[in-house]
């Protein structure tokens, strides 16, 4: 049953085009994935089916009683009323009912006073209807789901009964997600719902939509999370709106092979039109030819013509090689940060070396931004030091980069503002890596949408990038290709990283170091994001209900928790020690279980650094040979290979000292376990 149906629906915006004779059907299954560039009309498109927005033209339909969720990008939550109410009062329907069931009991009072049976009769059945109609709302939308969603997306017990306007907008768009959620409407809208998330809330919101029966349209630059969740891809092409089976992944494929089969089609056909001309040329002066001719040249005109695949622009740029900096970037030594009675970081000491890449994950509160503040400058701390090293000129990203863009300025004053000595050639051709080109420089600011700012943003950053580049959340307010294309030119930068992103694919692909904020410790991994996550998964193998994967203290621990201080010996019965026996040896289980991945990490780690070091001294043995400097290119290959390898091989060795750490603490609480006395 198709719950909203668009028919032949045409849409301007500002004199641009948005969809034309468009087509498109929700049914019950449809996990939709929303895609275009930014500005290509995706959240129009939502608008109009959330029945915000009327078409130019065709029709925009909605099934009799289907109730439509929508969760813009930005939102205005006033205060006055509770987290809690927000999400429970959220239900339509409730509100009227209950004003309802209050106008009833009052007319049942009336009624008893007159003591008309008959009449009592009848006002007892309303009543007992809408307390049976109340009963339903309770048991569908109970207060326990709601706090299990407020839970589920980062909020706490003490969250519940907070006045909104004492929240942030970051928090406040979490709240209408979770009241969004809580209502299961028949169709859920959502527009970049995990801009305002962490890691551990997409975490937890990814499993609640995998579970969720109902259609929905989804927005999102997060590449993982939309092939989590999607298997329909609705995108907005040059062409206009096409839609794909299946999900992100296998669009691109489709894409791909679309373009291979529309340009080999094009060139087929302009073959075939070369050879039609050719024959009409050749004959065309022969009376005796001449019908055929005439019939050959209605042929020509009437051949089809092929539409190659149109590839969108999309932002494209590289960074220039950076100034060589010290071995030791920053040194973070005993820095504390506090806002009045609220200590953030109690006491942090953290050191950061050239080519480092760290990516500082921990869910939201933790204090996240706050120590990339402190380390860009923009903060100054309560306590403790921070030195930058040698040489090293960091640069900023701000996730609130519009608080930081000077609205009257137009594009191209902001971006030749970071350094008066670039040239105007220069500052052009980074703008218009970005897609800022012809007329477009010439914008204010003021008028930019989220995600041109962000790109004006990063356009200054490249206009002078330093050597030591802080991003936090570089991704937001970004189209997923966007996303992808910053991604892969951040791997070229040949500086030293330091970044904050609730983007799995970002963290992933480049992050070499994982520092993990939590409860105001930062503790530091080696390793990248999937290193992290398999020691978190090995530490808490068996655990019914392990802790979110950024609270992991993953070096310089005790395990998951400390050994409980020993209880006065009470007398048991027979009962208690069966029970304590059995609780005893599962948890000697599982921390052999724990004890055996440890091992193995350990193993692989190792017999990597075997091969690499075996490897190494191959290329040490050919330079020893005179003949290895008679190619210059051969020489440099392997000198190069060196290098490259040197560096594995000092990141493994930290890594594998790391688990053999974990390995040794784990088999000593084996042990221990094994004989308590």
């Amino acid at each position: 049953m198709s719950l909203v149906v668009l028919e032949h629906v045409t849409l301007h915006f500002g004199g641009k085009r948005i969809v034309d004779d468009l087509n498109l059907r929700m049914a019950d299954g449809d996990r939709i994935g929303l895609i275009g560039p930014n500005g290509s009309g995706k959240t129009t498109l939502l608008r109009l089916i959330a029945g915000e927005q009327t078409p130019d033209g065709g029709e925009v339909r909605t099934a009799r009683g289907a109730r439509i969720g929508w969760l813009p990008q930005d939102i205005d939550v006033e205060g006055g009323r509770t987290l809690l109410d927000l999400c429970t009062g959220s239900v339509p329907g409730r509100a009227e009912i209950e004003a309802e069931l209050a106008k009833a009991e009052e007319a049942y009072t009336e009624i008893l006073e007159r003591g008309d049976e008959e009449t009592v009769m009848d006002a007892a059945a309303r009543l007992a209807d809408l307390h049976e109609r109340i009963a339903h709302f309770e048991t569908t939308f109970s207060e326990h789901e709601a706090k299990r969603i407020l839970a589920g997306l980062g909020f706490t017990d003490a969250d519940h009964g907070r006045d909104l306007g004492e929240f942030s907008g970051g928090w406040k768009m979490r709240g209408v997600l979770a009241s969004l959620l809580f209502q299961r409407p028949d169709v859920l809208l959502l527009d970049e719902p995990t801009n305002h998330l962490d890691m551990p809330s997409v975490a937890w919101f990814s499993s609640f939509l995998q579970t969720y029966r109902r259609p929905f349209v989804l927005i999102s630059h997060d590449r993982e999370f939309l092939n989590e969740q999607i298997n329909r891809v609705v995108s907005l092409e040059v062409e206009g709106v096409r839609a794909f089976p299946g999900n992100y992944e296998k669009y691109v494929v489709q894409r791909a092979e679309e373009e291979i089969i529309l340009e080999n089609k094009a060139a087929n056909l302009e073959r075939e039109r070369e050879k039609a001309l050719q024959w009409i040329n050749r004959f065309r002066a022969k009376a005796s030819k001449a019908k055929a001719v005439q019939s050959r040249i209605k042929a020509y005109e009437k051949m089809e013509s092929v539409d190659t695949y149109r590839k969108r622009r999309v932002m494209s740029f590289a960074f220039p090689k950076t100034d060589r900096p010290g071995h030791e970037v920053v040194r973070v030594s005993g820095v504390s940060k506090a806002y009045g009675e609220h200590v953030v970081l109690p006491s942090v000491n953290l050191t950061i070396y050239r080519g480092d890449r760290i990516g500082i994950i921990g869910p939201n509160g933790a204090g996240k931004t706050t120590l990339l503040k402190l380390i860009a400058g923009e903060l100054e701390p309560t306590g403790g030091e921070i030195e930058l090293g040698h040489k090293v000129t960091p640069s900023y990203y701000a996730q609130h980069h519009a608080e930081l863009l000077h609205d009257s300025n137009t594009v191209y004053d902001e971006a030749a503002a970071v350094n008066r000595e670039i040239g105007q050639t220069r500052v052009r051709t980074v703008l218009g890596s970005f897609l800022f080109s012809g007329d477009d420089v010439d914008k204010k600011v003021g008028v930019l949408s989220g995600g041109e700012r962000a790109r004006v943003t990063l356009a200054k950053l490249l206009l002078d990038p330093g050597n030591l580049l802080l991003l936090d959340e570089p991704t937001n307010h970004l189209d997923l290709e966007s996303c992808e294309s910053l991604v892969e030119t951040l791997d070229t930068y040949d500086g030293t990283m330091l970044f904050v992103s609730h983007n799995r694919a970002l963290v992933r692909k480049l992050a070499t170091k994982i520092w993990a904020v939590e409860n105001g410790v930062v503790t530091e991994y080696p390793g990248n994001l999937d290193d992290y996550m398999l020691l978190w998964r090995a530490r808490y193998a068996g655990d019914e209900e392990p802790p979110p994967p950024s609270a992991v203290e993953v070096t310089g621990s005790a395990g998951p928790s400390a050994p409980a201080a020993a209880e006065p010996k009470k007398k048991r019965n027979r009962e208690e020690d069966k029970k304590r026996r059995r609780e005893d040896a599962e948890r000697r289980r599982t921390r052999g279980r724990s004890v055996g991945k440890l091992e193995k990490i350990a193993e692989e780690l190792l017999a990597r650094i075997d091969e690499l070091e075996a490897a190494q001294k191959k290329r040490n043995d050919q330079l020893c040979d005179p003949a290895a400097f008679a190619n210059d290119a051969e020489r440099f290959a392997v000198l190069t290979a060196l290098q490259v390898d040197a560096t594995k091989i000092e990141e493994l060795t930290m890594r594998w000292e790391a688990a053999q750490e974990e390995l040794e603490q784990a088999q000593a609480e084996l042990r221990a376990d094994a004989d308590p006395e």
